[in-house]
This record gives structure tokens, C-alpha cells and sequence, in this order.
């Protein structure tokens, strides 16, 4: 079912295959990060429907995620990505080079909400995708959504986190994700809805 649901999607385009299949080799274990091949469509089909020209992006790892997303940005749109890996985001910066849209990817090196907090406060965000440390989800939250323009969204990856929400005992990362879903439920600024796709993502528009 789930090769089917691929040859029914936009396939890949070399530059994306390229890094998907590097990540893979150079990081087997932790390749589990990287956003789901159908993911990569679906954030560029986002972009492309609202007209998306800035961008933020929470955990990029080795830069598939943000790749989809910049190409399909207008030449002079921007995606401000954020995450702490010189190592990981490496292959991003070559991949996006290669790729032709080095120029719209800014990419920060720090924790995110010092990255979040130097931002302008007014409502500027079209789009922000959250993929990163499940325990700052909430914070991440909070910063994002004051910065968002009205009708703009945010895409949060890893909501159904491996099952684990359902379960009333769960702990660690899977606790943080129940509580972040709480909470995007109980934002009157925002109207969400809860989707399976991959391991579960959340696409929220600001009212």
C-alpha cells in the first residue's frame, strides 16, 4: 500500500532522491529523522497553494524537508532553517546547492528559539514546518503562531508519534507530542486538523 501511495504522489526529483538516499547511507541509524518521501510533496504543494514566500522550518537534519520546500518557493521567496547540526545540515547545504535554491535557504545554526525569538514580532510567517526536538514543540509553538500571518500556516511532523499517543502512560517524547496536541486543540487562534500521513502530521491555519 505504501509503494502504491508513492507512484501515486510527485516522485521525487533527482537532487531530492539524491539526498534521501545519501541520508540512508550516511546515517543509517538516524535516518529515521528525515521527513517521509511524501512529505517532501506534500510541504511543496503547501507552499505552492497559499503562495508561500517566507518560510520557517524547525529541525532541517540533512535538508530534505527544506530542499521540497525552497524549490517550490518563488525565486525571490525565503526559508529560514533552523537547526544545531553542523555535521547533518552539511549535506543540506550541498544538496541545496546543487539543487539551484542555495540563495532561498537561510540557514541558522543555533537553538531554534533564540533563532525564533530574533525574529521580527509582527505577522510575517507564511508557512513553518516543526520536525525537531518533540520536547520544545510548545515553545516553538508559541513563538511561531504570534508571527504568523493571518491564513498562514504551520505543519507539525511526528503527532501520532509511533502509536505512542494513545497511550495514557506514555513518557518522554511521546508524553511532549500528547501535551503539544492538547494544546494545538485548545488554540482559539488557530483551526487544525490531525492527518496520518507518515507518522502523523498536524496542518494548523491561523484564523
Amino acid at each position: 500500500m505504501y509503494d502504491y501511495v508513492l507512484a501515486h504522489n510527485p516522485q521525487l526529483n533527482p537532487a531530492q532522491r539524491q539526498i534521501v538516499d545519501l541520508t540512508h547511507q550516511k546515517f543509517p541509524d538516524a535516518a529515521g529523522m528525515q521527513s517521509a518521501e511524501e512529505q517532501g510533496a506534500l510541504l511543496a504543494f503547501l507552499v505552492r497553494l497559499i503562495g508561500a514566500r517566507h518560510v520557517v522550518e524547525v529541525g532541517t537534519f540533512t535538508g530534505f524537508s527544506a530542499l521540497s520546500m525552497a524549490q517550490a518557493l518563488p525565486a525571490d521567496g525565503t526559508l529560514v532553517a533552523c537547526d544545531i547540526s553542523e555535521e547533518w545540515t552539511a549535506y543540506g547545504r550541498e544538496a541545496w546547492a546543487d539543487a539551484g535554491v542555495a540563495d532561498r535557504i537561510d540557514l541558522r545554526i543555533a537553538p531554534a528559539l533564540e533563532t525564533l525569538r530574533a525574529m521580527p514580532a509582527e505577522p510575517h510567517i507564511d508557512l513553518a514546518y516543526l520536525d525537531a526536538d518533540k520536547g520544545g514543540y510548545i515553545a516553538y509553538w508559541e513563538e511561531l503562531v504570534p508571527r504568523l500571518r493571518p491564513g498562514g500556516l504551520i505543519v507539525a511532523d511526528n503527532v501520532l508519534y509511533k502509536g505512542e499517543v494513545v497511550n495514557p502512560a506514555a513518557t518522554g517524547s511521546a508524553l511532549a507530542i500528547r501535551a503539544f496536541n492538547d494544546h494545538v486543540q485548545a488554540d482559539a487562534r488557530m483551526e487544525a486538523v490531525m492527518l496520518t500521513v507518515a507518522d502523523g502530521v498536524t496542518l494548523a491555519r491561523k484564523r
